[in-house]
């Protein structure tokens, strides 16, 4: 097994870069998300580009895309990246890239949705881990949008485990471990055939996605089993789904047709973990790392190893490690 190619762990009072390598976001909900990274401790530094309008409805060209991304590596001053908001657009930036660069000054690059894209090749290429965790246009300018325990355990290099707490139940029984990968679905198939194909063999699969019907979700996992994407895979994760149904259909159907593409499957599923396009609360994991998918009875996945050089201790076993705070109260 190839190891990690982890950055170094992210004290609270980081500076930290801002940028969209995707859509434009909303400036005040950028401003709101920018705040709420201020009142953590962070000193957020905006990339020269983050607020640009076009082409098309894309933060910049991909030039201009890619030199924010850039610069922000580069910058040693610099510990982690956030990025605003999703969209479309990174696909067009894979080419770009300097792996050189960003393997050579590793930091966490923090986002979901078409951030999927980029996570995947960073992680597939030079073994980067990827943080899908909360963005600041869609989560950060929520007073409920960001799970500040798991965005903080990632982020230091702290053990977790993830359950009922963060929306985690069972679909089918079972035991797995494996490392954990994945994203937004619809961007993990759009890359199926292009030299930019996710590698989930031997994976903890964890899938994604907002306002996608039913027949939408059974298509695209038809597709990822007809493309082999799911063999050797020990175990799936869904995320919470949201607004993923059909109008007047069983509120079970996605559930139903989940565990009927997955009929061959025999290995553990679960759905409901909120990371990524979620109601509230969203959670960040940590790609790459060692995991470990339960559903036995309750759902519970433990993140065995931590994604950076953490601050702390040495790692924690399993049975050692606590729950993430729930959602009760503000976070």
């Amino acid at each position: 097994m190839t190891s990690l190619l982890k950055p170094s762990a992210v004290p609270g009072d980081a500076i930290v870069a801002v940028l969209s390598p995707s859509s434009t976001p909303q400036p005040e909900r950028v401003e709101r998300g920018l705040q709420a990274l201020r009142s953590l401790g962070f000193a957020p530094q905006a990339s020269e580009h983050f607020l640009a309008r076009g082409p098309l409805y894309f933060a910049g060209s991909p030039q201009m895309r890619l030199s924010d991304l850039h610069h922000a590596y580069a910058d040693d001053d610099v510990r982690a990246i956030f990025t605003t908001r999703g969209g479309y657009g990174s696909n067009s930036l894979l080419d770009g890239l300097d792996l050189d660069l960003i393997a050579e000054s590793a930091k966490p690059l923090i986002g979901y949705s078409d951030l999927t894209a980029l996570h995947l090749w960073l992680l597939d290429q030079i073994q980067l881990p990827a943080f899908h965790g909360p963005m600041l246009s869609a989560d950060f300018a929520r007073e409920d949008g960001v799970h500040l325990p798991s965005l903080r355990a990632a982020l230091s290099g702290q053990a977790y485990r993830i359950g009922a707490g963060e929306g985690l139940r069972t679909l089918q029984p079972g035991r797995a471990r494996g490392a954990i990968y994945g994203g937004c679905l619809s961007i993990l198939v759009s890359l199926l055939g292009t030299p930019y194909e996710p590698q989930t063999e031997g994976k903890l699969l964890f899938l994604e996605d907002v306002n996608t019907k039913p027949y939408q979700i059974d298509r695209m996992l038809w597709q990822l089993r007809q493309a082999g994407k799911l063999e050797g895979v020990r175990g799936i994760v869904f995320g919470e789904m949201l607004d993923c149904v059909s109008p007047g259909a069983p509120p079970d159907l996605l559930e139903e047709v989940i565990l009927s593409v997955l009929e061959d499957f025999d290995g553990p599923i679960a759905i409901g973990l909120r990371s990524g396009h979620v109601s509230h609360h969203n959670v960040t994991l940590t790609f790459g790392v060692e995991a470990e998918l339960r559903t036995a009875n309750e759902a519970e996945l433990y993140l065995l190893e931590p994604a950076v050089n953490k601050l702390g201790s040495g790692n924690s076993h399993p049975s050692e490690q606590r729950p993430l705070a729930g959602d009760s109260g503000r976070e």
